[in-house]
């Protein structure tokens, strides 16, 4: 009888240590894991330090991502940087215009006989199709190929290079935009953000600007078949009369070849 008390005991001394035993591993296991989930916190203090960014305004921000490219395509065509910078700005919404972010077309160029890829785009008419490129850079050269391949716009390769003012007007004139105040915008863009320095330094000029005279400012047209003071007048959006005062002249008769100048 003594022996089976023994026994019994034993037993539940055993039984008493091993649930010990057990107790304890589980809240080692415990332990382990809450020093995990601390550990996997330790990224979101790194996030919190990122630097701001710049206070650039999307304007600024726009001529300073561009301008050497514009300089490069100045150097190469002979396309003034400023107006180049001016035009981009204005046709893309300092780059944030939907052609500008998803077609990297800057300028607004129509596909024409473009082979390249494509984008459709609401502008004076419903889905027109417009070029599309891999890099905006791409966009810059194909405008120095429009200009200098179309007969239309040889007259702008005849003015002087540093006079901003006469290529704002003589785009206008030769048809690449059809708002009437599209040579203003441009002026006005080049001297707000003085984007004529760009043209100084390709140049080797002084920064100070340049002066023109009213000499400089005048486009040249030459009388062609079918020409009338009045249509001439409206196709480079100013009056008869100030074409009469310009080249001095009396009646309304003009002479094929005769070479009028317009202000």
């Amino acid at each position: 009888m003594k022996q089976l008390l023994f026994i019994i005991s034993l037993s539940f001394f055993v039984f008493s240590c091993g649930s010990k035993k057990t107790v304890v591993t589980k809240k080692s296991k415990r332990e382990q894991t809450e020093t995990v989930i601390v550990e996997k916190k330790t990224p979101e203090k790194e996030e919190e330090s990122t630097t701001a960014p710049s206070a650039l305004t999307s304007t600024e921000a726009y001529i300073e991502a561009y301008k050497e490219i514009a300089q490069k395509e100045m150097t190469l065509y002979n396309i003034p940087a400023s107006i180049k910078l001016a035009q981009g700005i204005l046709e893309s919404g300092s780059g944030k215009g939907r052609l500008s972010v998803q077609a990297n077309n800057h300028f607004g160029i129509k596909c024409h006989t473009w082979t390249g890829a494509k984008i459709y785009h609401d502008d004076d008419k419903k889905g027109e199709c417009f070029r599309k490129y891999t890099k905006a850079k791409y966009s810059f050269r194909d405008h120095s190929l429009f200009l200098t391949s179309r007969k239309r716009y040889e007259g702008l390769f005849d003015l002087d290079i540093s006079n901003y003012k006469a290529w704002a007007k003589g785009l206008r004139a030769a048809g690449y935009a059809t708002d009437k105040k599209y040579p203003q915008k441009l002026i006005g863009l080049i001297e707000r953000y003085e984007l004529y320095k760009y043209d100084d330094e390709v140049l080797g000029l002084n920064s100070s600007r340049r002066k023109f005279n009213a000499e400089e400012e005048y486009l040249e047209h030459v009388v062609a078949k079918g020409d009338t003071l009045y249509n001439i007048s409206k196709r480079y959006n100013t009056s008869v009369e100030a074409i009469k005062n310009v080249n001095n002249i009396t009646g309304s008769n003009i002479a094929i070849g005769q070479v009028l100048k317009i202000k």
